[in-house]
């Protein structure tokens, strides 16, 4: 009796204090698991988001690096803009104009004619000792026969006459196309070239009236040329193609 009843009195309260005990433990340790979970939660995000910013300015210098290098090779090899500061191409090409020139297009071919090529302009070219980049366009190519002028006062190429629309014109009246006549073969490997606004226009008709009709002086080796310009991007209303005469289309290679 005594046993049980002490089994029963120990018991019971017992059983009862454990109870308790455990609900209010497991209680107590939910609430904290509970909020324990939120915070972890949390924590991946803001420390992924840290390590994003973090790994964005350590890959920036790298990622400017390389832009540099891209641009770099770019202008040396590809593409390179030039102002323009006078009045030779006008109005083909106006002062302070900006052109977009191919410096690629010429490892794979040599300039045909009617294109308007930027070149490293011969010694005798240049106002100073430095070196010095002109704009024209190509008339004739190694070979051709350049000539000055047929009955209506054209110039013609290999006997076919050019219909120069692009020559300079003002209040309706349009440059000559030559100041003078002449009649020559552009030598090998070399080009004549000539400026739009011809009364204006260091070219290789002032070269050859002024050098004693000497071609080699007149004319500018292919080698020298930088590249092919191709298009006017600035100002924005004078944007155009560069795009070579039709006139041009009907020119015949030498001796065919």
């Amino acid at each position: 009796m005594i046993d049980e009843q002490s089994d029963e009195q120990h018991g019971v309260p017992g059983d009862q204090h454990d109870t308790q005990s455990d609900q209010q433990i497991d209680t107590h340790s939910d609430q904290q698991a509970g909020v324990g979970d939120q915070q972890p939660d949390k924590q991946p995000e803001e420390q992924a988001k840290a390590k994003q910013g973090s790994s964005f300015w350590k890959e920036l210098p790298i990622l400017l690096g390389v832009a540099v290098v891209v641009a770099i090779v770019v202008r040396a090899f590809v593409l390179q803009t030039f102002y323009i500061p006078s009045p030779s191409m006008e109005h083909t090409l106006d002062i302070n104009d900006r052109v977009l020139v191919n410096k690629l297009v010429y490892d794979f071919r040599s300039p045909h004619r009617g294109e308007v090529v930027v070149f490293e302009a011969p010694r005798d070219w240049r106002d100073t000792a430095e070196g010095e980049d002109f704009i024209k366009r190509v008339i004739g190519v190694g070979g051709d026969h350049v000539a000055c002028c047929d009955a209506r006062g054209r110039i013609t190429v290999n006997g076919q006459p050019l219909d120069e629309d692009y020559v300079y014109r003002q209040d309706g009246i349009a440059d000559s196309p030559a100041d003078e006549e002449f009649d020559i073969t552009v030598p090998k490997g070399r080009l004549w070239v000539m400026g739009d606004h011809r009364s204006a226009s260091k070219d290789s008709l002032e070269l050859y009236t002024t050098r004693d009709h000497d071609l080699m002086e007149a004319t500018i080796p292919v080698d020298a040329v930088v590249g092919r310009a191709f298009v006017v991007f600035w100002p924005f209303n004078r944007a155009k193609w560069l795009s070579v005469p039709d006139t041009f289309d009907a020119v015949a290679d030498p001796g065919s």
